[in-house]
């Protein structure tokens, strides 16, 4: 018994020891998740799998969560469809439905095959209503046929610099190709960058900013025997006067989504959110999107970043130093700004940006020098990445030293001296 009890203390007290280890541990590695989480960039605690708040004038991502991951993106397809018929396609176009339109699954206009629409119109129904009938008959107008208008999206998205994308569908459906496995699918930042160029960039932004902006739209098919009315589904046009654009987003697969634009004092965010929530979470996006706006605007604020260079003369070896010039004399060369002219650089900056200015310039020269050659560069870096680069160019040129030239500088010498 005194046996047992003995064994029974020790079993008590190694236990115990056991059971604080384990708390140690569990706590340590909840505080590693915390930190990883903190690191990850995630303060904000997005309901979204992956996010992203992006400065519209320059691509640069100022808060990301999973900003590349690769993932299904919905009826946020449409903002490309919709700048690729603008770019591509004559509003007053007329549009005659196929069969395959037409039997496309809610939410949709319910055309009927062979019924005739303006393309205009439709582009209303796609972005205000998101009706994916009305997609695929804007991409048969345009493209030719979905799988050619999937080529322009494709085409498109690579131009814009978003190679994490992939466009099978004009209206988001989830979609796969069978051959190759690739999923109807984007990153954040690619959906960021390309809702950028929609409002930024492209030579119909305009078009699009009306298109977007507008809160209800009436229209008929070609023979006026059907009318249809359209509202906005973008509630964020409502909640916050900075908004400019959007569009929403949802399949099974891809959860809820959302892409849209604010402006606020010269300023232009993106935002993109991907996977951000299902039934019963409709709303979950709009709290993201106050929460990236806001962070946005709390944080980030123009700064101009020019500097004004002076730049010394650079000694032209083996150079002539001028019309009059002896050959004992140096040659040297003055450089400046290929754009002088420009004397402000303005960047979107938060407090712990650090921005650095580094010069590299050419020592010496070696004769001949054009003028208008560069001899180097000013180069701006933004937290260690080069954002912009001016080069430094040569204001004249100078001509090489040499005998036929050193000979007639004597002979010329020879005759003054004579006369």
């Amino acid at each position: 018994m005194l046996f047992f009890f003995t064994h029974h203390k020790h079993f008590i007290k190694t236990g115990s020891l056991l059971l604080l280890v384990w708390l140690s541990c569990f706590c340590f590695f909840q505080n590693s998740i915390c930190t990883y989480a903190e690191e990850k960039g995630d303060e904000l605690q997005l309901y979204a799998q992956a996010a992203v708040l992006m400065d519209a004038d320059t691509g640069r991502v100022l808060y990301g969560k999973n900003e590349k991951e690769v993932l299904p993106m919905a009826s946020t397809t449409k903002i490309m469809t919709c700048i690729l018929a603008l770019e591509y396609g004559n509003p007053d176009k007329e549009v005659e439905v196929s069969a395959y339109a037409a039997s496309m699954p809610k939410v949709k206009l319910y055309m009927k095959p062979g019924e005739k629409y303006r393309l205009e119109d439709l582009l209303y129904s796609l972005m205000l209503e998101s009706h994916n009938d009305s997609a695929i008959a804007i991409a048969e107008a345009v493209g030719g046929s979905v799988e050619a208008f999937a080529v322009m999206m494709n085409q498109k998205a690579r131009d814009i610099g978003c190679f994490d994308t992939y466009f099978i569908t004009p209206n988001g459906l989830d979609a796969v190709v069978n051959d190759t496995g690739k999923k109807h699918s984007t990153t954040a930042e690619d959906l960021a960058k390309i809702m950028a160029y929609c409002i930024n960039e492209s030579p119909t932004r305009e078009q699009f900013l009306e298109i977007t902006q507008t809160m209800e739209y009436s229209f008929c098919d070609l023979s006026g025997s059907r009318n249809f009315h359209c509202s906005n589904h973008n509630s964020f046009l409502n909640m916050m006067q900075e908004a400019v654009s959007g569009k929403t987003g949802f399949t099974n697969q891809a959860g809820y989504c959302y892409v849209g634009a604010v402006e606020s004092e010269g300023r232009k965010f993106t935002v993109a959110l991907l996977a951000c929530g299902w039934p019963n979470h409709k709303t979950y996006k709009w709290s993201d999107m106050k929460k990236l706006v806001a962070y946005g605007m709390e944080n980030y604020s123009y700064r101009d970043i020019y500097e004004k260079q002076q730049f010394d003369v650079i000694p032209v070896a083996n150079g002539i130093a001028g019309e009059d010039a002896t050959p004992y004399e140096e040659a040297y060369m003055t450089v400046t700004f290929e754009q002088p002219e420009e004397e402000s650089l303005p960047y979107l900056l938060c407090e712990e940006d650090v921005v650095e200015v580094k010069t590299s310039i050419a020592k010496e020269l070696e004769a001949p020098v054009a003028e208008g050659e560069k001899v180097g560069q000013v180069s701006y870096f933004l937290n260690g990445e080069l954002i912009k680069e001016y080069p430094v160019i040569t204001t004249k040129e100078v001509e090489k030293r040499n005998f036929p030239w050193i000979l007639q500088y004597i002979i010329q010498l020879y005759f003054l001296h004579i006369f």
